[in-house]
């Protein structure tokens, strides 16, 4: 098998090149379902590294195949995911997004030169391995349904069938040069929910005739929260939140209907499909108690992201192997989600955390943010700990 120290020298030789990659995603951001360009750019690389591959799956999608010595030994399957989010950038950088209210906040930029300089390297290195590197950059990973699912739904694990997935992700709570894991359960589901009280409307001055829906919502949010705090075990971590009220009534005039928007998060199922009906319940009884109807559309997202033990493990020691065991650290539960669930109910994966921050430089903004940023050296990293991990996986048995 190749030596990690063959792979740091490429990866090194080839910073700049990685990091010209990075700055120009970065520059040029689409959005969930819009990564046209963004699809044709590595392309374009694809194609000038004569790597082989398919274009627009499920989308924007690009799937294709490393293939070394022996190709049908065993597959390792690798994802990126492409789009970015609806954020004006604020951050006075040269690379600094082009593309007005549209931005890499969540490092999206990162995961495609990773897996784009990771694949370069491979293909440099493919009489070196057995078996089949099968690569994924995924479209719309930030709104549902998920690009995910679609891929899956198109075929993407098929023909070969990967053993193995493997993704990282940015966290600028970690420090560049570090990575992180987490065996078994890591990321939760989530689930938007929309509650519609609804009525005849009335005014203000006459709340004996009925039809107080803003009163029904205000009623309907509060009783809910015993969801969490009442009904959820406390072995199952839960959160109901709701960011969104609408009601377009006046000062004196109750609207004919309240819309409630929140989000639902967990990390069992079961409980997952029992507090939906919870919801739903609590709900219409509370509006009926104020003779107004209601409709509740529970919006099902992402699954929980559950880490393969044993493959996490294994990743986990080649990458103590590769940065060191003082630059591995082990990760809390996260209350936040990633359509890289999907993938994991149908094969073994493995989501793993690139540290990204860097306190010395002020590079400490976190996802999301329009102040978000990388110390770019966090490349070297990632694209080496990604090429390292998948050797050391297609050598393993």
């Amino acid at each position: 098998m190749t030596g990690k120290e063959v792979i740091k020298k490429k990866v090194e030789d080839g910073f700049e090149f990685f990091k010209s990659i990075r700055r120009y995603l970065h520059q040029h951001p689409e959005l969930s379902f819009e990564e046209v360009e963004t699809a044709n750019y590595i392309s374009a690389l694809l194609d000038e590294w004569k790597i082989p591959h398919k274009k627009d799956v499920a989308g924007n999608g690009i799937v294709g195949e490393v293939k070394g010595k022996n190709p049908g030994k065993k597959t390792i399957a690798l994802r990126a995911d492409m789009d970015a989010l609806p954020i004006d950038e604020k951050n006075n950088v040269i690379y600094k997004s082009l593309n007005k209210g549209v931005m890499h906040a969540c490092g999206h930029d990162v995961h495609m030169t990773s897996l784009l300089g990771t694949l370069k390297i491979l293909n440099e290195l493919k009489n070196d391995f057995e078996g089949t590197v099968k690569f994924i950059f995924q479209p719309a990973e930030e709104n549902l349904p998920g690009g995910a699912k679609r891929m899956i739904e198109e075929g993407v694990l098929k023909n070969p069938e990967p053993e193995a997935i493997i993704a990282q992700h940015v966290y600028p709570e970690l420090e560049a040069g570090k990575v992180g894991f987490r065996k078994g359960i890591y990321m939760a589901s989530s689930d938007e929910i929309n509650i519609y009280v609804r009525g005849k409307g009335g005014h203000g001055a006459m709340p004996e005739k009925g039809g107080d829906t803003v009163l029904a919502a205000s009623h309907i949010i509060v009783n809910l929260q015993k969801i969490a705090s009442r009904d959820a075990s406390p072995k199952i971590p839960t959160v109901l939140s709701f960011g969104k009220i609408t009601g377009n009534g006046a000062h004196n005039l109750f609207p004919a209907e309240v819309a409630i928007h929140g989000t639902f998060r967990t990390f069992n199922e079961e409980w997952r499909n029992k507090a939906h009906r919870i919801i739903e319940e609590t709900a219409s009884l509370t509006a009926k108690m104020f003779g107004l109807e209601c409709e509740v559309v529970i919006d099902r997202g992402y699954p929980v992201l559950i880490n393969d033990e044993e493959l996490t493990e294994e990743l986990k020691t080649s990458a103590g192997e590769y940065l060191g065991k003082e630059n591995v650290v082990d990760l809390d539960l996260r209350m936040t989600v990633e359509d890289f669930a999907y993938y994991t109910q149908e094969i073994p994966g493995c989501f793993y955390r690139l540290g990204v921050g860097n306190e010395k430089k002020g590079i400490t903004s976190g996802l999301h943010t329009p102040t978000f940023d990388i110390d770019e050296e966090s490349i070297k990293t990632g694209v080496g700990l990604l090429t390292w991990l998948t050797l050391k996986k297609l050598d393993n048995g």
